[in-house]
């Protein structure tokens, strides 16, 4: 690993009259850029809208890394006082390709008890763009950054509170899934116990589905109108809900179980003259191909995962970009990371050879696809795993096969699996959270008693917003219950 930078020039400053813990000399040894200040308790807000509680008094680390020339890596690390801390690590991942620290999860944490730190992935901004003429930012958005952030953090909570943490954690959704994932193929030793929420971490293959969606759903050729509207999705979802399984309650108006749905959008043809509350002929095909997702036209192979029926509301969110909708989501994604092509037009695109290409350039550096986890297990690491049935971003079907990946490459049983590593597919759960199910649950409090006290989740207890007092348990998938 290259050298991270120049040396930590520390400095104290206390914001606001209330007693704050003192952020003594850090050092100057570490090998970062980073100034500290002492935060008085009673800080009301951070901006997410969100009615919470003051939070306590902490030591505010900002900091920047520059491993390699082109990089540079921002963060924030929040610590509590020395009688406050429980011992507890904690780092929380990012949404997207934004830059945007998750300082409602930060907050979460800290009034937990916990140091914390978050990262900015390496650059600012949100859209894949953030990497033209910046290649190294690609391997910080990729790996480089979750990793050395978590070193220099723990690092510098180390001589705050003259001793190392006694246990760490990562905590993420999407982005933040994606990146729970990467630490725990290629960075073992950093976390004791991750849980990875929807992470998409076929990410090549992700964009790829988005592009597909696009190219499914508009004529060859013509960008100025989708072939399904809104309307048609809605229309396409009640189908889903009156065909499939039947719910777990009547009155749960989501699916229970969408992987063994198979909805029949031919179902929906419109008989001659009728225009209203049916697809013609152009939209049962486009939906066809939703349902099904790419293939090699020439061998028959699967390219992309589809979505699972009874999130077909939420497709129109990633079919094409919201800012320009007559391009495809995530477009420079291609121009950018894939191509370092300005005029790269994906109507002039082969589909399966270019998706190949992009996996040979990029997916040794951004895809976290190692079904390996054997050095993660072998330190004791504990993983935990979630992924909402309803979610219109990522496809469930993604998250499964890399389970079954695993428990092929490592030759384990689901029994033996469950051990270490636990997945809860949540019904009725969109991406990373909301949705009409049961789909609130404190996946932190499990995965801490997981590693703390040898407690593995053999459920987890959810709450509904529209059911309020009422709660299910969630069970993991091929787990055994104790």
């Amino acid at each position: 690993m290259p050298a991270v930078g120049a040396a930590m020039a520390a400095a104290a400053v206390l914001i606001g009259a209330a007693p704050a813990p003192v952020c003594r000399d850090l050092g100057t040894g570490h090998p970062s850029e980073a100034t500290a200040e002492s935060v008085a308790p009673g800080l009301p807000s951070l901006g997410d809208g969100r009615a919470t509680p003051p939070l306590p008094g902490f030591c505010r680390v900002t900091g920047t890394l520059r491993p390699v020339a082109g990089s540079r890596i921002g963060y924030e690390l929040w610590m509590p006082s020395a009688d406050a801390w429980t011992g507890r690590f904690q780092m929380v991942g990012n949404g997207g390709y934004s830059s945007t620290l998750p300082t409602a999860a930060m907050a979460d944490a800290l009034r937990r008890g916990s140091a914390v730190v978050a990262t900015d992935t390496g650059h600012r901004g949100d859209d894949p763009d953030f990497a033209r003429g910046r290649p190294e930012s690609i391997v910080d958005w990729g790996w480089r950054s979750v990793h050395l952030t978590a070193i220099a953090a723990k690092s510098i909570g180390r001589r705050y509170y003259g001793r190392p943490a006694t246990y760490t954690y990562f905590n993420g959704c999407s982005t933040g899934g994606h990146q729970a994932m990467t630490e725990a193929q290629r960075f073992p030793a950093d976390f004791d116990g991750i849980v990875a929420g929807a992470p998409g971490s076929d990410r090549v293959r992700l964009n790829a589905a988005f592009l597909w969606q696009y190219l499914a759903n508009h004529r060859p050729g013509q960008d100025d109108a989708p072939i399904l509207g809104a309307g048609d999705l809605a229309l396409l979802q009640r189908h889903s809900f009156a065909s499939c399984k039947a719910r777990i309650d009547p009155s749960d108006d989501w699916l229970a179980d969408p992987l063994s749905c198979r909805p029949v959008p031919s179902a929906l043809l419109c008989a001659p003259g009728r225009t209203t509350g049916c697809l013609t002929a152009e939209k049962v095909t486009a939906a066809r191909a939703m349902y099904s997702g790419a293939r090699d036209p020439r061998t028959g192979t699967q390219l992309t995962f589809p979505w699972l029926p009874g999130s077909e509301t939420g497709w129109s969110g990633y079919w094409a970009n919201p800012q320009k909708p007559d391009e495809p989501a995530r477009a420079n994604f291609w121009r950018v990371w894939a191509f370092d092509d300005p005029y790269w037009n994906w109507w002039h695109a082969a589909f399966a050879r270019d998706l190949a290409a992009t996996q040979a350039r990029l997916s040794p550096i951004i895809d976290a696809q190692n079904p390996d986890l054997s050095r993660f297990r072998a330190r004791g690491g504990k993983l935990l795993h979630y992924h909402g049935l309803a979610d219109p971003v990522v496809s469930p079907l993604d998250t499964l096969a890399y389970r079954s990946s695993v428990m092929r490459a490592m030759q384990l049983t689901p029994e033996r699996l469950a051990t270490w590593f636990r997945l809860f597919l949540v019904p009725g759960m969109g991406h990373c959270a909301g949705g009409p199910g049961f789909t609130a649950f404190d996946a932190q409090t499990a995965i801490e008693h997981w590693v703390e006290n040898g407690r593995p989740p053999d459920a987890l207890s959810t709450t509904s917003s529209r059911q309020p007092g009422r709660t299910r348990l969630l069970r993991p998938v091929g787990a055994p219950t104790s």
